[in-house]
């Protein structure tokens, strides 16, 4: 058995040519609005490639909605038409691996929308999470450890307690990426964390609260080497 380990330009180039032939199958009625999609299995031997890759390229059909997977049932084409299909699918093949400034950027436009929302909407089980990953962000920086995925925690319980799930799809798929990015490119310096207690927890006492303004002042503070990253201010 021949292990092949790609790259992450080789997996996306893969992933755009299996789109390619999958689109190219509904176009030539192999595959019509409502039909089951072959198993991955056969599909990894049709087109001469990993199961995978074709998993990952029906994951990605599937979040912009042109497949629909049915538990125990597989995986059916969308009932879209055949122009409307083709222009998702060019659409789709022109995206771009978004990069770190356009991830920053996003992230403080959507956040300082969710921090209002949470400020109107949070109930006491939303208070509860986020004062549980401020007090654990607490700890670990003043313990001197690594506290990336407590501030994690606490960004995403405000998306949560926004009442918006779509608000907070996006949160869940963005905010991991930057987080963890931080130190390559080299956003905060070594007090932003000790910064950051004081300054999440001026969020949360905003949004406790119910103050929607003071929190999005709070979160603007909060977001300051943001910024000045994205903007040079």
């Amino acid at each position: 058995m021949k292990l092949e380990i790609l790259t992450k330009t080789e997996n996306n180039k893969i992933q755009k040519e299996i789109i390619l032939q999958l689109r190219d199958l509904m176009n030539n009625k192999n595959l019509e609005p409502g039909d089951k999609l072959p198993s991955e299995r056969t599909l990894s031997e049709k087109f001469g490639v990993s199961r995978s890759s074709v998993r990952e390229a029906i994951q990605k059909l599937e979040f912009y909605g042109i497949l629909i997977s049915k538990p125990q049932s597989g995986t059916f084409v969308a009932e879209i038409g055949q122009v409307a299909m083709n222009g998702m699918v060019n659409d789709i093949l022109r995206l771009d691996e978004p990069d770190f400034k356009s991830l920053v950027e996003t992230r403080i436009l959507l956040e300082l929308k969710t921090v209002r929302l949470a400020a109107r909407r949070r109930t006491d089980d939303d208070l509860e999470l986020m004062k549980n990953a401020l007090d654990a962000y607490k700890v670990k920086v003043e313990n001197g450890e690594d506290a990336v995925q407590e501030d994690l925690l606490f960004h995403l319980a405000i998306a949560k307690a926004s009442g918006n799930s779509t608000m907070n799809t996006f949160m869940l798929i963005i905010t991991p990426e930057i987080l963890t990015n931080f130190e390559e490119y080299h956003v905060c310096d070594k007090d932003m964390a000790f910064k950051g207690i004081q300054e999440h927890q001026d969020i949360f006492n905003a949004i406790k609260e119910q103050n929607p303004q003071l929190a999005k002042e709070k979160m603007k503070v909060h977001f300051k080497n943001l910024y000045q990253y994205c903007y040079n201010i």
